[in-house]
């Protein structure tokens, strides 16, 4: 499938990430077919689909957790060059966590569960070579605020906390070197309404203060409808419509699309 790439407010930039033509088999599953998709600097790109869709895998891919069986991966940032694909273990490492931070929906995958929260940002801060104690407490400090975090928790354990307050400290790594990448994988899945609602308004703040270009996977038309410029669908490995937000909500134009919209509404 060919994306033309349509995004008025952004159109005077090129798209900071551009993953092009990846296909991925486990087995004799056909996780990935053929997918395309990029984003552009400070936009928003939502991708939605059910269980089994994709989704998850493409995201994993973006964050180099992945290598596809065939495709592209680049980033239009600063010495980031070439097929990202191509990287080794130790260039990938450094680059997810210089440039790339990423929330996932089962924060046992993002934390160390029984270390601190400050200790936890801190670590993320580490691996990009960073070694004064009182730096390493006041950057973990700063990140943990801008993720609206409780400062008075600061040394307590992920493994002591609520669900949305252990999502509050991953985000809080992801952003303390301040990425030109966010992804988000079914942030809020697991919380209760009220959380969801204070978790995507701490997202929607940050995305407008900071201008990261975020990348957010859900099953939830809701969380995607209230963050996202644009929408790309998937089904079975397979992108089967992109748009921007307003159209694909308004006047989605593949049956599947369709099928998803008018089920939430």
């Amino acid at each position: 499938m060919t994306l033309a790439l349509e995004a008025p407010r952004f159109v005077k930039t090129l798209p900071l990430l551009r993953v092009d033509h990846v296909s991925k088999t486990y087995g004799d599953v056909q996780a990935l077919r053929d997918v395309s998709a990029y984003a552009y600097p400070g936009e928003v790109l939502g991708i939605v689909g059910e269980s089994g869709s994709g989704k998850s895998t493409l995201l994993r891919m973006m964050n180099l957790e992945e290598t596809p069986d065939q495709g592209s991966y680049s980033l239009n940032l600063p010495e980031t060059e070439g097929n990202l694909f191509d990287l080794d273990r130790f260039a990938r490492r450094m680059l997810c966590a210089t440039k790339i931070g990423i929330v996932y929906q089962n924060p046992h995958l993002g934390l160390l569960m029984k270390h601190s929260s400050s200790g936890n940002v801190a670590e993320r801060l580490l691996v990009a070579g960073e070694r004064s104690f009182a730096t390493l407490r006041a950057k973990a400090t700063t990140a943990l605020e801008a993720s609206e975090f409780p400062l008075e928790r600061l040394d307590a354990p992920p493994i002591e906390l609520s669900g949305g307050m252990q999502q509050r400290v991953q985000l809080a790594k992801a952003i303390a070197l301040e990425p030109a990448l966010l992804l988000l994988d079914e942030p809020t899945t697991g919380l209760d309404v009220s959380v969801q609602a204070l978790v995507l308004d701490t997202l929607k703040r940050l995305q407008q203060d900071r201008q990261i270009t975020m990348v957010i996977v859900s099953h939830d038309l809701g969380v995607i409808r209230t963050l996202a410029d644009r929408v790309m669908v998937m089904r079975r490995g397979q992108v089967v419509e992109t748009g921007l937000a307003d159209q694909i909500f308004q006047d989605p134009q593949h049956a599947y699309t369709q099928q998803l919209v008018h089920a939430k509404l």
